[in-house]
């Protein structure tokens, strides 16, 4: 039967003005009668308005049923009658509802918009109370797909399709650069990128299908399935462990201690486990009530501890300028600001080379013991140019040396030309004290992948390839303690940024993120540097040609910092390195990959035993 808003506005008012108890057919939704109008008097006109502005449905069940159910508690709190308690968990429920119910463009849309709203909990936004949201949506999208494979990889593609194009759109600023020869490729280049790294969340959220019923057993699969996307992301043809899900807790420095234990992957897990959880649990009625307050409490338990934990810790590690530092070390750290499209003139290379020597030379060098440049500092091979040493040599305190990024080539004037990108130590003698070469190159920029097969060019060092150092090292140098060298993107791999029989007590991180501008890839690639600290329990240097440099202490707490664009020095101590070292430095990833396998393989049995 239909019911018309003039059926409510006259005979339902009218028996509520004459005072009788008995509720309108349409607001019969509970087993007790329960009339609507009896308990308060207000105008018609009010009243009128609001009902006849309500979309009214026809049917009598299902989600027609539920819009009729929460219509009447919208009128009780719009129209000033008694509150009703259970108004949230019944808008709730109709939100699970429709999105659940939502198929084709509709559906697509959502999951983008899910996407982006990911990319804005990353850094620098880092809105992380989103994070509920985003997952609560994804899993009631999943819960629509239970038998369509297509569908449940789709929802992730399409998702993760709006996580990284505004997530990794800063990647088209080095196209900029040189936008006579690259700015064509800055649409291919995106949606190749976008839509590579979209099959990762894919394959996520298939999995999850794959493994899991709706309930509970979705959001631990969603939790399990998200990890491993991740950590294959961060393995597969090099690896590209960009903006992990966890990262939305990098300035919320008590959540940040996790990654002492379980790293990046295994806070991420967490995370989604914490952020889905409740989701799982809107409208299934199938679920008792004490499971539903023992999961909410596990829940919120969980979340509490992960802060609890972590604030106890920064307790413990008490006020950052307190932290002790190593003695008879004090570092100068050089930014000069050098827009990208400059730093290769020809004309500009002598000045630019000079600047940093006299910026490293400014008042306080005498107490300076060694002086850091960030990558790619200087256009002269340094290694065949024994003249251009001795003027590095100029900016050494004595007795220490100048560490600085560097193009390595082999010797002039043979037939066969290769570059290295590497970190070398300078002497005040001009002699090369060490020497580090770049691993873990840029795909496109460092190198092209299968470049014989294609006519592109990459943007760096015109149409060469760089070719990889042997990996991770640790470097022992005269007045310091031993240190690994990382150049670039280098830091943003958890659990290879050091060399585990080395012992290195600090990580020198130097990097040239003049390519990307004002964007966020530089406050991301920051935020990655910062994880590395805490998971390593080692004190971090960072010197960027534009920012952010930074020093950041084995807590992941800034201790010093030159902001993005803009020119400056620091001189610095350098915190001492945590004794014992936190698990995660002892055990890697092992933590997080348990994690992974148990939720899978908890979330799998469930769906076995309902099966059978």
């Amino acid at each position: 039967m239909a019911i018309s808003p003039l059926f409510l506005c006259g005979g339902a008012i009218g028996k509520s003005a004459a005072g009788s108890n008995a509720a309108p057919p349409f607001f019969k939704v509970t087993p007790r009668p329960v009339s609507l109008f009896s308990q308060a008097t207000f105008s018609s006109r009010r009243t009128k308005l609001f009902l006849i502005l309500l979309p009214w449905p026809r049917a009598q069940t299902g989600y027609p049923c539920a819009i009729r159910y929460i219509t009447m508690h919208l009128a009780h709190v719009l129209l000033g009658l008694q509150s009703v308690s259970r108004f949230p968990i019944i808008a709730l429920e109709l939100i699970a509802l429709r999105v659940r119910s939502l198929t084709g463009w509709r559906r697509s849309v959502v999951a983008i918009a899910l996407g982006c709203g990911l990319a804005a909990v990353m850094p620098p936004v880092g809105i992380w109370p989103l994070l509920l949201v985003i997952f609560s949506g994804l899993v009631w999208l999943l819960d629509n797909t239970t038998r369509s494979n297509r569908h449940a990889f789709m929802i992730g593609w399409w998702f993760g399709t709006g996580f990284f194009s505004f997530g990794s759109y800063w990647v088209t600023c080095a196209f900029l650069v040189n936008p006579a020869r690259f700015a064509w490729m800055i649409p291919f280049a995106l949606a190749t990128l976008t839509v590579s790294l979209a099959l990762f969340t894919g394959l996520a959220t298939w999995l999850t299908v794959q493994i899991s019923r709706p309930g509970p057993q979705r959001g631990i699969a969603l939790a399990g399935a998200w990890t491993t996307s991740e950590m294959v992301r961060g393995t597969l043809f090099g690896g590209f462990p960009w903006n992990p899900v966890a990262h939305a807790w990098t300035n919320v420095e008590s959540v940040l201690q996790a990654a002492a234990y379980l790293g990046v992957y295994g806070t991420g897990l967490l995370t989604v486990l914490i952020m889905s959880l409740p989701a799982t649990l809107i409208g299934q009625k199938a679920i008792l009530v004490g499971q539903r307050v023992g999961i909410n409490l596990a829940v919120t338990g969980t979340f509490l501890l992960l802060w609890g934990a972590g604030s106890v810790r920064l307790s413990f590690a008490g006020p950052i300028e307190y932290h002790p530092i190593v003695d008879n070390v004090r570092l100068r750290i050089v930014q000069p600001n050098i827009h990208q499209s400059l730093r290769w003139i020809p004309e500009l290379r002598v000045r630019h080379f000079f600047e940093k020597i006299s910026m490293s030379l400014e008042p306080g060098f005498e107490k300076v013991t060694h002086v850091i440049w960030p990558e790619t500092a200087t256009a002269f091979s340094l290694d065949w140019h024994a003249e251009a040493r001795e003027l590095v040599s100029q900016a050494v305190p004595y007795g220490g040396a100048v560490l600085t990024g560097v193009i390595r080539t082999t010797p002039p004037g043979g037939r066969v030309v290769h570059f290295w990108n590497s970190l070398m130590a300078i002497s005040h003698k001009g002699t090369i004290l060490a020497l580090y070469d770049k691993a873990h190159l840029v795909p496109f920029g460092e190198y092209m992948p299968a470049w014989k097969l294609f006519s592109l060019q990459k943007m760096a060092i015109d149409s060469a390839n760089f070719c990889s150092g042997p990996g991770v090292q640790t470097i022992s140098l005269v007045g310091l303690p031993p240190l690994s060298p990382l150049i670039c993107y280098e830091v943003i791999f958890p659990g290879a940024v050091v060399e585990r029989t080395g012992h290195p007590q600090w990580i020198l991180n130097v990097t040239n993120d003049a390519w990307f501008g004002q964007s966020a890839g530089p406050y991301q690639h920051f935020a990655s540097a910062r994880w590395r600290a805490v998971e390593e329990g080692i004190p971090l240097v960072r010197v960027a040609v534009t920012g952010i440099s930074a020093v950041v202490d084995p807590y992941g707490r800034v201790v010093e910092t030159i902001g993005l664009g803009i020119a400056g020095i620091r001189d610095v101590s350098l915190p001492v390195a945590l004794t014992p070292a936190p698990l995660f430095a002892r055990l890697g990833n092992a933590i997080a990959i348990l994690l992974t396998l148990f939720c899978l393989g908890t979330a799998l049995a469930f769906k076995t035993s309902k099966a059978t």
